[in-house]
């Protein structure tokens, strides 16, 4: 028998190997999901990819994209949403709890300055039971066999650092306008977010620079009091622009009480005064109806379906969805999806459509620019997956 040289024993291997992988990932890109709509639809989803706790995902103007996972790596995918390469020099977490790496955008003028913002969990060096969030801008440079981050810099702090490792929030979006809004979440505090002195429990508007507006409801206070925008908020997990310009985000509430809201210049959502829902322990928190001082929902959760992610949908491919909100449920299990609208007297009137199940969290929802909406499963394995259009 001829014995077969080690070298030709290796190269057999590596080819039988690269070729497993490529079978592995086409057959992965190309498994579907079934999605059970509340109301008889039914959607198919296509898994692009795969990934270890994704949180966020971004589209670049080329039609490439970037998911974060939790414990601090930044994927750039092609134009496919198939993983490329991982992104070098990408900030350093521990993650715990609710922290680790989060959000991520890109500048509105990105075509021209490569400006990428990176929302994650930044430690006490003295004593690390001490976080908060932290927002960095950077410069993302992407090659033909590499991307990596330059020219990082640290915009934002959430203050107070506390204890704890919970209700971060740290979802960010760009105005029309070109202001920088930040959700920044209670940290399981409660009183903080009705404390100007902390920008925590409050969504905060920023220059692109980090800076402080000076048409803030509250700038010259100081600098910290200057970023609020609104308070009374616990745990916002998304946010975003509709089409004529009107901010949106949704919260966890506490034990129940989700909630949906029309973002107002100034405005005190009424955490913890006021809430839909009642505390872990318990005990009763009065209603926004009881103080109507508080701005109240105009869409609330009970029980919760604990949102995550969010859009609302700008597109024409799915046309009956146009100006429709879709968000992520993470208890619930399912993709939210909400209509707007307004009454005779100007009030809004926001609803639940229907509710896309699959058995499996929603961590992030995203929109490219074509009209196409992806979903990010939560945890580990979680997948993206593409919704299929179907004429």
């Amino acid at each position: 028998m001829q014995k077969i040289p080690a070298r030709k024993k290796l190269l057999f291997f590596m080819t039988l190997l690269t070729t497993s992988f490529v079978a592995f990932a086409q057959s992965a890109s190309s498994a579907q999901v079934k999605m059970e709509g509340s109301e008889g639809t039914m959607l198919t989803g296509q898994v692009m990819a795969s990934f270890d706790q994704p949180w966020a995902m971004t589209f670049l103007p080329d039609g490439h994209s970037l998911v974060t996972e939790k414990e601090g790596v930044i994927w750039l995918l092609d134009k496919n949403q198939q993983k490329r390469f991982s992104v070098d020099n990408v900030p350093s977490v521990t993650a715990r709890g609710q922290g680790g790496l989060g959000d991520v955008i890109i500048h509105p003028d990105f075509a021209t300055n490569n400006t990428v913002y990176v929302s994650y969990i930044e430690r006490d060096p003295q004593d690390d039971a001490f976080s908060g969030a932290v927002i960095e801008r950077a410069t993302l440079n992407i090659t033909n066999n590499s991307a990596s981050l330059s020219d990082r810099e640290i915009i934002w702090r959430q203050s107070p650092k506390v204890t704890g490792n919970g209700h971060y929030s740290h979802r960010m979006v760009f105005s029309p306008d070109g202001y920088l809004f930040i959700t920044s979440g209670e940290r399981q505090k409660f009183t903080p977010a009705q404390n100007m002195a902390m920008n925590l429990g409050k969504i905060l508007r920023l220059n692109d620079d980090g800076s402080v507006p000076d048409d803030n409801p509250f700038a010259g206070n100081g600098n910290v009091t200057g970023q609020i925008w609104t308070l009374g908020h616990r745990n916002p997990l998304g946010i975003d622009f509709d089409a004529e310009g009107n901010l949106w985000a949704h919260e966890m509430g506490p034990r129940h009480g989700d909630e949906l809201n029309i973002i107002e210049r100034g405005r005190n959502y009424g955490y913890p005064m006021v809430s839909q829902g009642d505390h872990y322990s318990g005990t009763k928190i009065p209603n926004h109806e009881d103080f109507p001082i508080f701005k109240s929902p105009e869409k609330a959760w009970v029980p919760a379906i604990s949102p995550a992610g969010f859009i609302i949908y700008k597109g024409t491919m799915f046309s009956d969805w146009t100006g429709n909100g879709f968000i992520g449920g993470l208890s619930s299990k399912a993709l939210v999806r909400v209509a707007f609208d307004k009454d005779d007297k100007g009030a809004w009137k926001v609803e639940e459509a229907e509710r896309y199940e699959w058995g499996k969290r929603v961590r992030e929802v995203e929109q490219d620019d074509k009209g196409n909406i992806y979903v990010l499963e939560d945890k580990e394995g979680g997948r993206l997956i593409k919704i299929q259009h179907n004429n």
